[in-house]
């Protein structure tokens, strides 16, 4: 089967959720092809745009709900999770593109389109859309990147420094004993950030339109 720029990128996407984007070279990433190494070099000109590609890939494969006639709560807070639910599905790319690629969102992306039309249903005005979207990108993202590196599930259990005297303590009788500790549920944990994320953008707009009627 002859070379492709779409086929190099598969064969790279499958490597990378096997081993991680450290494990990828052009010489494995040839022989999981059955290619001749130097042939690659003919389609992409270096390990950095297969990378690239490759999340390009994996962007334009993002896919959510349309819910037009919803409130914009409801569809940003489907759409981070949609989003969340495409990073688990590749995280050791994702995890990569998050710290390593800041252009790993384009303005053609559909999330980035989406997102943005949401924003702009919000009542943002026109010119503050791209700025308010990039804080919500880097808040949702954020959470993602700790929540993929395993930061999360570390900080989550580290105990406030009053309790560490008492941590030897016998439990409470009546705590389940599958709660005693249990693993920090990371979807309660994304849904309470959503719902702090979405709260803060109802005050914001709140403020701008008491502030506008007080100016009149």
């Amino acid at each position: 089967m002859p070379l492709t720029e779409a086929g190099i990128y598969a064969a790279a996407l499958r490597l990378i959720d096997e081993d991680g984007v450290e494990a990828l070279t052009m010489r494995k990433l040839a022989t999981e092809l059955d290619a001749n190494p130097m042939s690659l070099y003919h389609h992409v000109p270096n390990r950095e745009a297969v990378l690239r590609g490759v999340a390009k890939t994996v962007g334009a494969q993002f896919r959510t709900a349309t819910l037009q006639d919803a409130p914009w709560q409801e569809r940003i807070r489907l759409l981070a999770t949609d989003f969340r639910t495409l990073a688990h599905r590749h995280p050791k790319l994702m995890a990569y593109s998050f710290s390593h690629q800041p252009d790993f969102i384009q303005s053609d992306d559909p999330f980035w389109s989406a997102l943005t039309a949401i924003v702009a249903a919000t009542g943002v005005p026109r010119s503050d859309i791209s700025e308010a979207a990039a804080l919500i990108v880097a808040v949702v993202v954020g959470v993602l990147t700790v929540e993929l590196n395993g930061s999360l599930h570390q900080w989550a259990n580290l105990k406030p420094p009053g309790l560490a005297a008492h941590e030897d303590e016998p439990a409470d009788e009546d705590e389940p004993a599958d709660a005693r500790p249990a693993d920090p549920d990371q979807d309660r944990m994304f849904r309470l950030m959503m719902d702090t994320l979405i709260a803060g953008l109802e005050s914001r707009l709140a403020a701008d339109r008491d502030g506008q009627g007080a100016g009149r």
